[in-house]
């Protein structure tokens, strides 16, 4: 899995997708024809893809995340940022640990389409996290949707409902390096176990998107419909079988596949439906499969 950058710095093991070294210079953005996938063929009356860019990401101290709304959340509701569970303040949530409304102050850089940092946003609680099944972590912010367009003219990003599809072409945007990786979706894992940790139904990119450290919790994008289907976590970097920092498939009849250079992330259609009026979490809505405390 792709480390925090402390964790990173205390180690020098830099890790698949979330560690930055210790002596590294962020990179200088993709251009901006790199950033959107060729749109594909569609007919008459489909819209045309979207351009991708950082438009309401952030940038963590350690990882990259994003400023996202649910589709039902309302303008006046606390506005949420998504990264990765391991990427918490507190450190590695342990295998079954399921993080709920924790007060954290936590700041986050806020971007605006190009990359430049517009503001710093902060953090109210944890209002859930886990590396359990999944590796997400949602914070709710003091600012509203409304306030942060209204001071910085940023419109949250909008988790899709669905789950995604094979063959759809993606954008995973980095926060934290300012820097953006096109690639489609290869297609989805069993089970993705790395050490202690197992995730279910995750993504798994084609080669093209070579995340590094520091894009830990970067916001996946479809790039057709500008939504985010996934949460950017890990990659296997040495071709070890299920250790960390080097994840392995399992399939569901039990036999394991391990891709080297091959990098994943965990879908976020399910979190929908765990948030009620105000975006409040309630994991015991209908249709709500999150894990629990």
């Amino acid at each position: 899995m792709n480390k925090p950058l402390l964790a990173a710095l205390a180690t020098l093991a830099v890790t698949g997708v979330g560690v930055a070294p210790a002596a590294a210079s962020p990179a200088a953005p993709t251009s901006p024809a790199a950033r959107t996938a060729p749109a594909s063929p569609a007919a008459p009356a489909a819209p045309a893809a979207r351009a991708v860019n950082f438009a309401g990401t952030v940038a963590l101290s350690n990882c990259s995340g994003s400023v996202v709304r649910l589709p039902a959340s309302e303008d006046d509701d606390p506005a949420l940022v998504m990264s990765n569970g391991h990427c918490l303040e507190t450190g590695f949530p342990a295998a079954g640990e399921v993080v709920v409304d924790q007060p954290s102050s936590r700041t986050f850089g806020l971007l605006n389409a190009s990359g430049t940092r517009v503001g710093t946003l902060r953090a109210s609680k944890i209002a859930y996290a886990t590396m359990t099944d999944t590796d997400v972590s949602l914070y709710q912010l003091t600012s509203t949707y409304a306030q942060i367009r209204s001071s910085y003219g940023i419109s949250a990003l909008t988790l899709n409902g669905t789950h995604p599809t094979a063959g759809t072409a993606i954008t995973v945007v980095s926060g934290y390096w300012k820097r953006t990786y096109a690639c489609n979706v290869d297609g989805f894992v069993y089970r993705l176990k790395e050490g202690e940790w197992t995730w279910k139904d995750s993504v798994r990119y084609t080669s093209a998107c070579q995340t590094i450290g520091g894009t830990s919790g970067s916001p996946v994008v479809d790039n057709a419909t500008g939504r985010v289907v996934a949460v950017n976590n890990t990659g296997n970097e040495d071709g070890a079988r299920c250790t960390d920092n080097n994840p392995c498939e399992v399939a569901e009849n039990g036999t394991v596949t391990v891709r080297k250079g091959i990098n994943y992330a965990q879908e976020t259609y399910q979190i929908p439906a765990c948030f009620g009026l105000d975006s409040k979490l309630d994991l015991s809505r209908s249709g709500c499969v999150l894990p629990k405390p």
